[in-house]
């Protein structure tokens, strides 16, 4: 008998390349493909840099390489210049050109300049065909496919409409190649052509629903109440509902931190070792995961939920008059939104900045709109100083109306530092802000809530966690070490004792706020160890027993202002300060936005405490 021999199976690997203008769901399609999730948002610019992932099909390995939008090959910016240039470099199998149904001339001059001059084998994808259908327009693909000698697939990527279409016909344009469209003379003339053949809209007015609420949401005397009253329901939505799971997790750490001490000593772990381990690195993590991660898991859906409906742009364009004044880019105003969830993610979102002068007025201006780290303390001294009314449901809607204070002054000093910038280190002229407006879309909440959670809260959990474990240990270090019978925190508070007095503050406030370096949410829980002499950081008491506390060491109402404002005006954190190194490549530039809002919170806290003293 002949020996059994083993069948081998060849995998081809095929490159396939997704092009196409700024917000038509290419990274939708590179989602459902590949499995990824990149991170897909109702507004321009999402993807900066080209995304890479990989999926199986028919027993083929395809590279899927999601490229930046661009919305000709006649490039206007860092990301438009990198995807046009792999356009035209051949450097892939198949190319994949998704266009809007909805916006039919815009997208088919692209789709005719790219086929007028590239060769690889192509397929149309023509996008969002559900939102053409619910604004009464029909797309004649057939015609539009042999007009163009080119596969032209229908697809509502949202909904996995024309997924496995577009995967065979892929296949078919990598193994055996398509037909070329005849030459294309004058793609502009042919874009136009094709419209009136192939696209036809049932009504004129199929975009009556759009323009009502535009006329609203864009309108001088509506726009910013409306700007307002959004940011003032989701500040109240973090307030109250973070409330009840914060101390859930806050007893849960606790629980389980004396079951850790439990187990040390049944170990016999020297008690010096347990406590540095224990109350040192373990209690400043989960201080860190019990504050952070309820009003995250809040807030980031909710924002979630603005981007994918189409808010979001709205707020860019209501707001780009002020950038612009400010010397800023209009599209600043995204990054200043994300920066309310975390300064690091609206420091690495600053990349949709096309002019690279603008883009570093906006990162070196971030960290002076207060992100989730910093406001436990400011919601907790409001309560206390401010709102002592208890933990109804207008006393937190009174905390948020007075939160939403102190932030608009956040994103007030941030314009006023844009300007300054613009008029000093990085004067020039603005750019220009061409901006696309797409149609309001029913966010896909169950996607919204799962993707906004593991995309955006766990990642940034996960790296104030990193930070927040060496910090505990050197705190616990300068709490438990002494000279002379003085721990190495009360000499360093009393260091600090004079600049704070000058500050409206006093020692242990600047203590805390530097060894709160690495994450915001600690600074109060450090200044609250210094004044009770402790040796460890442990559990914030109620908000009777914190304002006892505080106001046992000297508070007053005038304190509290002055600690919240510099809350808002300090440098920011050491993972902030890690991004913008990454994102700069410099070391002074990194070193400016740390000095930056440092100079406009000691300004802000000398004149209050002067007006404070004189009244």
């Amino acid at each position: 008998m002949k020996p059994l021999q083993k069948a081998v199976i060849s995998i081809t690997e095929y490159t396939v390349a997704l092009a196409g203008n700024p917000n038509v769901g290419k990274s939708t399609i590179f989602n459902s493909f590949t499995g990824m999730h990149q991170h897909t948002g109702n507004w321009t610019g999402k993807t900066v840099e080209n995304a890479r992932g990989e999926y199986i099909y028919n027993e083929n390995k395809y590279i899927m390489l999601d490229l930046p939008g661009t919305y000709s090959l006649t490039p206007s910016s860092a990301e438009e210049t990198a995807a046009c240039s792999f356009l035209l470099s051949r450097h892939y199998d198949v190319l994949v050109i998704v266009a809007d149904a909805v916006c039919a001339e815009r997208n088919l001059r692209f789709v005719c300049r790219v086929l007028s001059e590239t060769e690889a084998p192509a397929v149309i994808c023509m996008n969002l065909i559900d939102e053409a259908e619910k604004k009464g327009i029909s797309v004649d693909c057939e015609t539009l496919s042999r007009e163009l000698a080119t596969p032209v697939v229908a697809a509502a990527a949202r909904s996995g409409t024309g997924i496995p279409e577009l995967k065979q016909e892929i296949e078919n344009a990598a193994q055996n190649g398509v037909r070329r469209p005849r030459g294309i003379n004058d793609p502009d003339a042919l874009a136009k052509k094709l419209c009136k053949s192939c696209f036809h809209e049932k009504s004129k007015f199929s975009d009556r629903t759009d323009r009502i609420i535009d006329n609203i949401v864009l309108s001088k005397k509506f726009a910013f109440p409306i700007m307002l009253l959004l940011l003032l329901g989701i500040f109240w939505l973090t307030i109250v509902g973070a409330n009840v799971p914060s101390q859930l997790l806050s007893s849960a750490f606790g629980k389980i931190g004396e079951w850790l001490w439990a187990a040390a000593k049944w170990i016999s772990l020297p008690e010096g070792v347990s406590s540095f381990l224990i109350d040192g690195v373990y209690t400043s993590l989960t201080w860190v995961v019990a504050v952070m991660l309820p009003p995250m898991a809040i807030f980031f859906p909710l924002f979630t939920l603005l981007e994918d409906s189409g808010f979001l742009p709205r707020i860019a364009f209501n707001l780009d008059t002020c950038f612009m004044c400010s010397g800023a880019h209009g599209k600043q105003a995204l990054t200043t939104a994300m920066g309310f969830g975390c300064n690091a993610c609206a420091v690495t979102g600053c990349r949709i900045i096309d002019s690279p002068r603008e883009r570093l007025i906006a990162i070196l201006t971030n960290s002076m709109i207060p992100c989730n780290g910093r406001f436990p303390m400011i919601i907790s001294l409001i309560a206390i100083f401010f709102c002592s009314s208890g933990s109804s449901a207008p006393a937190a809607l009174l905390r948020a109306l007075i939160l939403l204070g102190f932030v608009v002054a956040g994103v007030g000093a941030s314009l006023a530092a844009s300007k300054l910038l613009s008029k000093t280190l990085l004067r020039g002229q603005p750019s220009s802000f061409v901006l696309e407006l797409p149609p309001y879309r029913r966010p896909q909440i169950c996607r919204v809530i799962v993707r906004s959670i593991f995309d955006r809260t766990l990642f940034v959990l996960a790296r104030a966690a990193a930070v927040a474990a060496p910090a505990g240990a050197v705190i616990w270090l300068l709490a438990n070490i002494s000279v002379d019978g003085v721990p190495l925190i009360a000499r360093l508070t009393s260091l600090l004792e004079p600049v704070g007095s000058v500050l409206g503050m006093d020692g242990a406030v600047l203590t805390a706020f530097l060894l709160g370096f690495p994450a915001n949410e600690i600074v109060l829980p450090i200044a609250v160890m210094i004044y009770n002499s402790g040796s460890v950081l442990t559990e914030l008491p109620s908000l009777s027993g914190l304002s006892e506390i505080l106001i046992a060491n000297g508070w007053s109402s005038a304190t509290a202002v002055c600690v919240i404002v510099f809350s808002l005006f300090h440098f920011p954190c050491s993972t902030t300060c890690l991004t913008i190194y990454k994102e700069t490549k410099s070391i002074l530039w990194t070193a400016v936005s740390f000095i930056l809002p440092l100079i406009f919170g000691v300004i802000c806290c000398l004149l209050l405490h002067t007006i404070f003293i004189l009244l």
